[in-house]
């Protein structure tokens, strides 16, 4: 199938350049942005390898805020529709994927509290 671009929202780990390279097989061309509404929180990852990648035991979570002027400062990566699948394989299931709202008004997914 085509691999179609896809716009991935990242406040964490997948900024990382080794983290891209284990999960995407490349480097990630990005811009600044902010996911609204949401603010940060952390959580444990059990995921010994996610763990090992990361180096963290503790990664930052979003999670959906009451105060409407709240917002997670991130990057918006560009990547294909094959590449959002194993973006989805490395995040654990503390984790859901969403379509996020950003200060930019760009539209792209992004990795919340499940």
């Amino acid at each position: 199938f085509m691999n179609t671009v896809e716009y991935l929202f990242s406040y964490g780990t997948l900024q990382n350049t080794p983290v891209q390279l284990e999960t995407f097989g490349r480097e990630l061309v990005g811009s600044d942005d902010q996911l609204l509404g949401y603010k940060l929180e952390m959580v444990e990852i059990g995921n010994q390898q996610v763990v090992a990648l990361s180096g963290k035991t503790h990664h930052p979570i979003a999670v959906v805020s009451q105060d409407k002027s709240d917002f997670v400062s991130g990057v918006v990566f560009e990547i294909t529709s094959e590449e959002l699948a194993q973006s989805d394989l490395y995040e654990v299931s503390d984790y859901k994927r969403v379509m996020g709202v950003f200060k930019s008004g760009q539209k792209a997914w992004v990795y919340v509290q499940a």
